[in-house]
């Protein structure tokens, strides 16, 4: 059962373990469906600020800002589902909730989402031509996972990147760019995982969830 048709109320009738994602990223809810992960969506409520639990904090590692994040994005999302289900307990049972965070790092740099369209050719300029990480960090009841791969790129030129801002590809995603998308063509090598650098990784998050009972 895919997102799309799925509410909180229908998984907790059904028969089989399913979860809340607490993600607004479809690429992640199509990695769950890949897995067969049954989820439902915990969404901020219009006057919480998401975006502001991403914020960096002076001196942080890459590796203690995403694993920082997705533990301040599950903590935030235990709080959204209780008040809910203070609220209307049928139409929000208690579940496990999936949370994760991806970070893309040069070196010590974090180089999260873009601001505009020149802070995405910025951030692409800066990666043309050399190997980043790209860091996700995944969370279920409490248990916290990270997956770290490395990016190889070749050099990009003025005009390629250009295109690439003005396809609209670069905005909403760490580093400025999506590795199942046009960016795809400039990939050397990854050494890592492919559905982490998407923004969830498939084996991390399958050993997560086996001990509650899900089987792959």
């Amino acid at each position: 059962m895919s997102v799309s048709c799925a509410s909180p109320t229908e998984l907790a009738h059904s028969p089989g373990p399913w979860l809340y994602l607490a993600s607004q990223s479809p690429r992640r809810r199509q990695l769950l469906d890949q897995l067969g992960v049954r989820h439902a969506l915990l969404l901020p409520d219009a006057d919480e600020d998401a975006e502001a639990l991403e914020a960096e904090r002076a001196g942080e590692s890459p590796e203690d800002y995403v694993q920082r994040v997705t533990r301040a994005k599950w903590q935030a999302s235990i709080e959204r589902l209780q008040a809910r289900a203070f609220r209307d307990p049928q139409a929000w049972p208690m579940g496990p909730i999936l949370c994760a965070d991806t970070t893309v790092a040069l070196g010590d740099t974090i180089l999260g989402k873009p601001t505009d369209a020149a802070d995405a050719a910025r951030i692409l300029r800066t990666l043309s031509g050399r190997s980043h990480r790209v860091l996700t960090a995944v969370c279920v009841h409490g248990r916290l996972s990270v997956s770290t791969s490395h990016v190889q790129w070749r050099e990009l030129d003025g005009d390629e990147i250009e295109r690439y801002v003005a396809s609209g590809e670069p905005f909403g995603k760490a580093g400025a760019y999506a590795i199942q998308g046009r960016s795809g063509a400039w990939t050397r090598r990854i050494d890592g995982s492919h559905s982490g650098i998407m923004g969830l990784p498939l084996f991390e998050t399958a050993e997560l969830l086996k001990p509650m009972g899900w089987a792959f």
